[in-house]
């Protein structure tokens, strides 16, 4: 029996729970300290509007209108030609984003574990950044907890989309949400939240160079899960009765708040205690302690926020998981528990050379970067922009413009005006701004 998601309800916090996960929570604030705040919010958002929500679309419309898996759905679109290709390339993409991805997983559960028996509260900023150093850097923690993140995917997602995923997510994600609301009250009620307000809301369009461009582009891929056929493979689960139009829009506008909040969340805070918010990835792991500690109460806050990023970060590891159990085993749900646990522990070890990067294989770089940066750069700036480009041009070229606009129009009242425009932004706009950004980034325009 094809599986399939309860309600539009449980498809929609499920998928949203993929798109808002480390990209939202922690990508997206270190990215936007790093690439001008304001700025780098308004591209972010433009970027998302254009071309997100339209890649979006389009991968829920090969989904639903085969109801098969990320490689399955373009056979059955285009069969007897290398198009199922695209698939592939999203199943190899998630396998090695979730390899490094888990290990911030792992983290994430160390910081929890710490802060829950006291070990994180009443230290400076420096002790702070000795702390994280120490924790990324010691081999066998690092490994037993990217290990921990791991079997907990594992386990939920070899109970499947009901039981597993969808029930996960509906608890995980509404919990994100009423901490995450929390946290952002608190910081905004800090004296001189006003000016990290600023930098986040204010666009100084000065800062805004090609690499912003690109940053930003890539954090709409990565923050929506698109390019990867992640959302291929969820929305293969849903009814035919359902609109796809509007699911992909409130997962846009549920992304987008929490980017949004994760900003609000962090960077008054950042301001407010004079620190500085373009210290990277590490803004979460050795500036906030610090933040928090400052706090009345603060140690509370921080478990708090620890656990919505927890939930962020698993609910997203569920989608990388399930689009290569999909395709692996083509539904059928017994053989779903062993290929979960095959499969997850795969990814887990690929994974332990990034999980022991930044300690006892720290001297090995790939063109500069530690393994672990360069299985982030590989998939976010590259493999991603590659899949969403090869999906903007399946779409239109190879499914029947009637398909389209039946799968677009089903499940909600949706005028042919809104059509015309979501086929030209996927036809014309979305692989023009694609080739553009991703030559910028390799140095061919620079070279021209």
């Amino acid at each position: 029996m094809k599986q399939q998601w309860s309600s539009k309800l449980a498809f929609i916090l499920a998928a949203a729970g993929s798109a808002v996960g480390l990209g939202a929570i922690w990508k997206f604030p270190y990215v936007a300290g790093t690439s001008g705040g304001g700025a780098f919010l308004l591209l972010f958002f433009l970027f998302t509007l254009l071309i997100g929500l339209p890649l979006l679309i389009g991968e829920f419309m090969i989904g639903r209108s085969t109801q098969k898996n990320a490689i399955e759905a373009y056979r059955a679109i285009a069969p007897g030609t290398r198009w199922a290709g695209i698939g592939m390339l999203g199943m190899v993409t998630c396998f090695i984003l979730l390899s490094f991805y888990s290990v911030v997983g792992g983290w994430i559960v160390i910081y929890l574990v710490k802060s829950i028996f006291g070990q994180l509260s009443g230290l400076t900023e420096a002790e702070y950044g000795e702390v994280f150093a120490e924790t990324i850097s010691n081999p066998i923690l690092s490994v037993v907890a990217q290990f921990a993140f791991m079997l907990i995917v594992i386990v939920v997602v070899a109970k499947g989309v009901k039981e597993g995923i969808e029930r996960a997510s509906m608890i995980m994600m509404p919990a994100l949400f009423i901490l995450f609301i929390v946290i952002v009250i608190r910081g905004l009620t800090l004296d001189g939240a006003s000016e990290g307000l600023a930098f986040f809301l204010v666009p100084d369009v000065s800062t805004i160079t090609s690499e912003t461009m690109l940053y930003a582009m890539g954090q709409s891929f990565f923050s929506l899960s698109v390019g990867v056929s992640v959302m291929v493979t969820y929305s293969s689960y849903l009814s035919k009765k359902e609109s796809i139009v509007q699911s992909a829009t409130s997962i846009v506008v549920l992304n987008f708040f929490v980017a949004f909040l994760a900003g609000l969340a962090i960077f008054p805070a950042v301001f407010s205690f004079g620190l500085r918010p373009d210290e990277g990835p590490v803004l979460l792991f050795n500036v906030l302690p610090t933040v928090f500690d400052q706090m009345p109460y603060g140690i509370i806050f921080f478990i708090l926020f620890l656990l919505l990023f927890l939930f962020a970060t698993l609910t997203s590891a569920f989608s990388m998981l399930e689009v290569i159990v999909a395709a692996v085993t083509k539904g059928e749900v017994k053989a779903r528990p062993k290929a979960s646990w095959v499969i997850g522990l795969a990814i887990f070890i690929v994974g332990v050379p990034s999980a022991l990067s930044y300690g006892v294989l720290s001297d090995i770089l790939i063109f500069g970067l530690s393994i672990f940066d360069a299985a982030d750069f590989l998939v976010s700036n590259i493999l991603m922009p590659i899949g969403a480009f090869l999906i903007a041009i399946f779409v239109p070229l190879k499914i029947p413009k009637d398909t389209l606009l039946t799968e677009f129009q089903t499940g909600g009242s949706v005028g042919y005006k809104l059509f015309t425009a979501w086929l030209l932004l996927i036809r014309y706009v979305v692989p023009v701004v694609i080739i553009i950004v991703f030559l910028d980034v390799i140095g061919v325009l620079n070279w021209l």
